[in-house]
């Protein structure tokens, strides 16, 4: 088998996780940046524990790793595992979500995670 091809099951798990729109945007925003919660939260408008939720799956996945900066938890694509060329692929398709960063800025809404 091809080092960089990915089994069926394995790629209609992650296809299916990243069916949904919330997670796929989430994907392509860690591609240039690494995001906390909270963050995500103000992007999305949507409660706490469902960012939390959204992140957990993709986090199962191994597809995003979290660590931890004081009392924060930073969100990063986890680049070393077997299925990111796959995932890569995928997102490199998607258009580009920094503006939504921006926006949080331009409202004075990032949070500085520091």
């Amino acid at each position: 088998m091809n080092s960089s091809a990915i089994e069926i099951e394995k790629a209609a798990v992650i296809l299916k996780l990243l069916g949904d729109k919330t997670r796929l945007t989430m994907l392509k925003m860690l591609d240039t940046h690494d995001y906390c919660v909270c963050e995500f939260v103000a992007i999305f408008k949507v409660s706490q524990p469902a960012i939390s939720q959204h992140v957990r799956k993709l986090k199962d996945a191994g597809l995003v790793r979290e660590t931890r900066k004081g009392q924060w938890i930073i969100y990063s694509l986890n680049r070393e595992s077997d299925d990111f060329p796959f995932v890569q692929s995928l997102i490199h398709h998607l258009p580009n979500q920094d503006f939504k960063l921006e926006e949080l800025e331009v409202q004075g809404l990032r949070i500085s995670c520091d």
